[in-house]
Parts: C-alpha cells; structure tokens; sequence
C-alpha cells in the first residue's frame, strides 16, 4: 500500500448545508447526485450524507453506530488487482475488513478495512478519477459546479 490518502469522505448530516459551508469558506465543489467533491490539492474531499457513508463501509448494522466517526479515508488504486492485494495485506496486518471488495455503482471496485482503532479505509479503483504518477488524484469535471 502506497504511503497516501486520495479522497477524505466526511459523513454528514446535510449535504446542502456542508456545500454551502465549505463554498463560504471559498471553496468550489462539484455535486454529483447526493455527494460533493471538493478538489484539495493532490487529494479530494467529499461530502456525503453520514449514514449513506457507514452503510457503503459495512457498518450499517445493529449496534455498528457507535463504531462509526464520521469520516472514511480512501486510498485509490490503478486496478481491481490492487484493491484485494491492499485489503489482504490490511488484514495480515490486523485490520478487520468491514466490507468486501466489490463492484461499485460508479463503475468501480472498492471495499473497507478498519485499523485496530476502528479508523476506516476504503481502497477503491475508479476508473474515472486519474490517479498522477506521484498518486495524486485529480477529479474530472463532472460536468459544472452547479449539476444536482
């Protein structure tokens, strides 16, 4: 697993209200159905609704809320191949994985490993997002900054 962190997905409970916040703040994001990225440098920051973003990490179950922060650090790949090496190898390390690789509904194939402090990961390959040769993410125009 490369040394870095391609997109931070903060659950939150108002996805107009985060966009409105973080746009105040000077900001510009891109909204795509339900969520909002932000581009931040070499990595994104995304805004999605909290109990969609504990439900995509596995942990939508009874009793699963009070292992949930808030937040899902993602770690995104050139491959499918890549994502099972990196979760396989997150839990030979003792990471417990709280959902399986699988397709994605962007297109994709992802899935979510907690560190034995409960922090989540996701490990994704999109084929959408380009990943630099350094691992920076660069996120594509989805279109304009005003799509719902």
């Amino acid at each position: 697993m490369d040394q870095r962190v391609s997109l931070i997905t903060l659950g939150v409970d108002d996805v107009g209200r985060g966009r409105s916040f973080y746009e105040a703040l000077g900001w510009r994001g891109q909204q795509v159905e339900d969520t909002v990225f932000f581009q931040a440098g070499g990595l994104a920051i995304v805004l999605w609704g909290r109990s969609a973003l504990a439900d995509d990490a596995g942990l939508s179950g009874e009793g699963e809320a009070h292992r949930f922060g808030g937040i899902a650090l993602a770690h995104n790949v050139r491959s499918r191949e890549e994502v099972d090496q990196v979760l396989d190898r997150a839990k030979q390390a003792g990471a417990e994985i709280t959902r399986a690789a699988a397709e994605t509904f962007y297109g994709g194939y992802a899935g979510y490993f907690a560190d034995p402090d409960g922090h989540l990961w996701e490990v994704a390959y999109n084929p959408g997002f380009v990943l630099t040769d350094d691992g920076s993410l660069v996120l594509p125009d989805f279109g304009s900054s005003e799509v719902t």
